[in-house]
């Protein structure tokens, strides 16, 4: 799979844990591919009920950690709810404190959860926001596989984040995102796949070289090229990894 995103073209990987023990791997796979991989870590929503205080002092020590570069994937998902939602909030405002402590970005999970992710996530800028313009300034974060619409995406990026964008942009029904994606503005901008989520066929497995599948709409929806959607997602990401 790596082997394929470099013959690809790809350059640059970023691969985010869900809880310690794939914070923990995320870092090996870094190691292990230090030119192309970098690493984050955190607690997906899904798995914030099963951390304990320990676990949280080892995501404290990782989040330190320098070959982490982002603190994700964090967030809600009250669409599965397969944490009770008070947890996911709770797991949510701790790490967000952590990448505050840290001076870290954030990967933010969204499903169904549009207003609560926007207010958390504004409110967290606002303690702590610099007076850099969000063009010129490192990124904030990034609003991983963007499902929400055209206003929350500009109100998140007046305020730094990146809004990413996965495969579900392609799809005709996702009225949102596409609006989101055509209107933005191009250091606002990023592309991913959610590997191994959201794949093109049947089995709806994922690899990083269905980025290039997304950068190629985000190209017709944006009335450039491919080429050009590469350029600012590079740029974008070297920002987010400063």
């Amino acid at each position: 799979m790596i082997d394929r995103a470099q013959d690809a073209g790809i350059v640059r990987l970023l691969v985010p844990g869900w809880d310690v023990a794939s914070s923990e791997a995320a870092l090996e796979l870094g190691d292990r591919y230090p030119s192309l991989i970098a690493a984050a870590v955190g607690v997906h929503p899904h798995h914030a009920s099963e951390v304990d205080e320990a676990a949280w002092g080892r995501l404290d020590s990782l989040v330190a950690d320098p070959r982490t570069v982002a603190v994700g994937e964090i967030g809600l998902d009250f669409f599965r709810n397969l944490s009770p939602p008070d947890v996911q909030r709770d797991a949510l405002a701790r790490q967000l404190d952590l990448a505050q402590r840290s001076g870290k970005p954030v990967l933010v999970h969204d499903r169904d959860a549009h207003p609560e992710v926007t207010e958390a996530l504004l409110a967290w800028r606002q303690a702590s926001r610099s007076e850099t313009p969000a063009s010129t300034a490192p990124a904030a974060g990034v609003l991983h596989c963007f499902s929400g619409d055209a206003e929350m995406a500009a109100a998140l990026a007046a305020v730094g984040f990146l809004v990413s964008f996965a495969l579900p942009v392609t799809f005709r029904s996702a009225d949102g995102p596409r609006a989101a994606a055509a209107q933005l503005a191009d250091e606002a901008i990023l592309v991913e796949t959610d590997a191994p989520w959201l794949g093109p066929g049947p089995d709806r497995r994922n690899e990083p070289i269905t980025a290039l599948r997304v950068a190629a709409e985000l190209a017709r929806l944006r009335g450039t090229s491919p080429d050009a959607i590469a350029g600012i997602a590079n740029a974008n990401l070297a920002r987010l990894l400063h």
